[in-house]
């Protein structure tokens, strides 16, 4: 049984953040690998600005490098584009695998927006890692009220397998104000570095193809 952390997301590119988060999440909760869902079109962001896929996997791929982190654009793969739908199908096809969903307190804040948020928390334990800013308004949530009920103590975080669900563990980290909205603003072509190049996932094995170019 493998333990894996979910991190899903644009990473439009990803960054030194998105590591950082990653490592901590892993020392915390006792995981084996986190997956980097990169997301071929987030139902909650413009499609304007958005890179194509396969620089957001390359961009991934290199801040991954040498840690355990799996840069996987597998939500192609399936066919899904809501996250209730991915971590049902991945919940389904790695049934030898514990998942758990790790989100910043950004995420938690808007959460209620997602599609079916009941039923991913009904799937799999959430772990929300603090994030500046963003702590009062997630914590005063609509989708907070919600799961409060649910939260574990951060102290027992990695007995999360052992956890029914719903469960929540509220994670606390050092700051970190990277952003992938800083990285675009400073280098605005950023992805050009990826273009024509050719990106095999992590996770399926399968090369990564970009079917819509922005």
């Amino acid at each position: 049984m493998k333990r894996i952390g979910l991190l899903g997301g644009s990473f439009n590119p990803a960054h030194g953040g998105h590591r950082a988060i990653s490592l901590f999440a892993m020392a915390a909760l006792g995981l084996d690998e986190v997956w980097w869902l990169v997301s071929p079109g987030n139902p909650l962001k413009p499609a304007t600005g958005m890179a194509p896929l396969v620089a957001r996997v390359q961009s991934a791929r290199a801040q991954a490098r040498r840690a355990p982190i799996r840069p996987t654009a597998i939500e192609q793969d399936l066919g899904t584009r809501y996250t209730v739908d991915t971590v049902r199908a991945l919940v389904g096809r790695y049934p030898k695998h514990r998942f758990v969903w790790l989100m910043g307190a950004d995420n938690l804040a808007q959460f209620e927006r997602w599609r079916d948020w009941r039923g991913i928390a009904r799937t799999l334990p959430i772990a929300v890692i603090a994030r500046p800013g963003y702590d009062a308004g997630a914590l005063a949530g609509p989708a907070m009220g919600w799961l409060r009920r649910f939260v574990r103590r951060a102290r027992h975080a990695d007995r999360w397998t052992e956890w029914s669900f719903p469960a929540l563990v509220l994670l606390r980290f050092r700051p970190d104000p990277r952003s992938a909205t800083a990285v675009r603003t400073a280098a605005p072509l950023w992805h050009d570095v990826h273009a024509g190049r050719q990106v095999r996932d992590a996770v399926t094995h399968r090369m990564i193809v970009s079917r819509h170019h922005v």
